[in-house]
């Protein structure tokens, strides 16, 4: 089965379309990073995945005798991005992407981050710059290929997801294995919502479509999936708000109100998802924070 096929194997999915799995799994990879070619000759490679030496390899000897056109990120993450520059050097194809790994960030975001409230140890890739910025709803076309790019941030700001027909490349923002990681100022529920949201009203009723996602095997319900999400992080939302009507607390206390059964290593990323809810509903005057709006303060719902 292609879903089974190790790091470095050369997997066809469909006509014009193979994947080669990165040799980083993880907690929060799955079995690693999904790194796509499409087209045949004149060829793209979506996600190229964490700076590696053997991944590198596995790609070049994919695409020997094609050439690389273009080299397509969807989000400033390690595991997805740090390998774009040392790809095209090795072929002398440009890097697409929506902007740096500041890019696409909303103004409560950038206010976190002024505070200096920085990333939760997730892997961004700060030194990310694309040669080729892409627009929201821009078309990129090559060799019997064309694109459609679509702004999806919530797990990044910089996320982009790429639509094939009716396949979608959908990086971090949809996957099967599990829901996606949101950790500010990179990650914002809201934006994530909103993204779910927006590719969900892209899907054609009755006609067979499939994510293709930066983790995991190729999602063949993806409505069904987005809605998951979706209820999955209102689910989230109601557990927090319960957990404040136990009275204010800080972010570590609320964590453990929320996740009481996780094992203490598990925490600081749960810490970051809890984080992620409490600017949404900030945002949305659903809760305070004193004194200010960071991850130091105390948080009560009003």
């Amino acid at each position: 089965m292609a879903e089974r096929a190790g790091p470095g194997i050369v997997e066809r999915l469909e006509p014009g379309l193979r994947r080669i799995l990165a040799p980083n799994p993880s907690a929060m990879t799955e079995r690693g990073t999904n790194t796509y070619i499409l087209g045949e000759g004149r060829v793209a490679v979506i996600d190229p995945g964490p700076e590696d030496a053997a991944h590198l390899r596995a790609l070049l000897d994919a695409v020997s005798g094609e050439r690389v056109s273009h080299i397509l990120v969807t989000h400033a993450h390690r595991d997805h991005s740090a390998l774009a520059a040392p790809l095209a050097r090795a072929t002398g194809a440009p890097v697409f992407a929506f902007g740096d790994a500041g890019a696409g960030r909303s103004e409560a975001m950038r206010r976190l981050a002024a505070r200096g409230l920085s990333g939760g140890g997730e892997g961004v890739d700060a030194g990310f710059v694309p040669d080729e910025i892409v627009a929201d709803g821009a078309a990129i076309e090559g060799d019997g290929w064309r694109l459609e790019a679509l702004w999806t941030p919530g797990h990044f700001g910089n996320h982009l997801c790429f639509g094939w027909g009716d396949r979608w490349f959908t990086g971090d923002l949809a996957m099967g294995w599990s829901s996606s990681l949101i950790s500010p100022p990179d990650g914002d529920v809201t934006q994530f919502m909103a993204s779910c949201e927006r590719l969900a009203a892209r899907l054609s009723p009755g006609r067979a479509q499939v994510l293709h996602a930066g983790h995991g095997a190729p999602v063949r319900d993806p409505s069904g999936r987005l809605a998951w999400l979706l209820d999955h992080r209102r689910g989230r939302e109601a557990q927090i708000l319960a957990a404040l009507g136990e009275g204010p607390a800080t972010l570590p206390a609320l964590a453990r109100r929320v996740y009481a059964d996780l094992a203490p290593a598990l925490l600081p990323t749960a810490e970051r998802n809890v984080l992620a809810h409490l600017v949404d509903l900030h945002g949305r005057d659903l809760v305070t924070a004193r004194p200010d709006l960071d991850a130091g303060a105390t948080f009560a719902a009003r």
